[in-house]
Formats: structure tokens, C-alpha cells, sequence
């Protein structure tokens, strides 16, 4: 199994307005297609599609290469 981080495309409208949606995942499957479709299951407002689309979203395979940088932070605010 792989790890996986999708993103938003910035300017689609799926992600407009901004709340109740899901903004990344990051998910273990064997490839990307796997991939999209678990996120797809947790979608919130911006839909399913948002998620499975490569038009809509990122998705790129989580390795322990590369620069240092923060991935991704699970935040929530009032």
C-alpha cells in the first residue's frame, strides 16, 4: 500500500464557497485510483466528483523523498 495526498485545484468551484467542504486527504491505497475513491467517500459539500476528477483535484503518492515541508494539518476553527 502507498500513501496518498489530494488536494483541491485552485479555481475550480467545486471549492466555493469555502465551508463544509473537505480541503486535502490523505489515504492508504495501492494506487490513485483507489486513492480518489476513498476520498471520495468522505467528500463533504464540493461532492464526490470533486475528488475523482484529476481536473478538480491533486493526487500524488506521499514518499520519504523530497524537501522538507508540512504536508498537511487537521484544523478546525469557530
Amino acid at each position: 500500500m502507498k500513501l496518498w495526498l489530494l488536494r483541491p485545484i485552485d479555481g475550480v468551484k467545486d471549492w466555493e464557497p469555502w465551508y463544509d467542504k473537505a480541503f486535502g486527504n490523505v489515504v492508504r491505497a495501492e494506487d490513485e485510483t483507489g486513492a480518489r475513491e476513498l476520498a471520495a467517500l468522505k467528500e463533504g459539500a464540493e461532492g464526490k466528483d470533486a475528488w475523482l476528477n484529476n481536473k478538480k483535484s491533486t493526487c500524488i503518492e506521499l514518499t520519504t523523498e523530497g524537501k522538507a515541508e508540512h504536508i498537511i494539518q487537521d484544523f478546525a476553527a469557530a
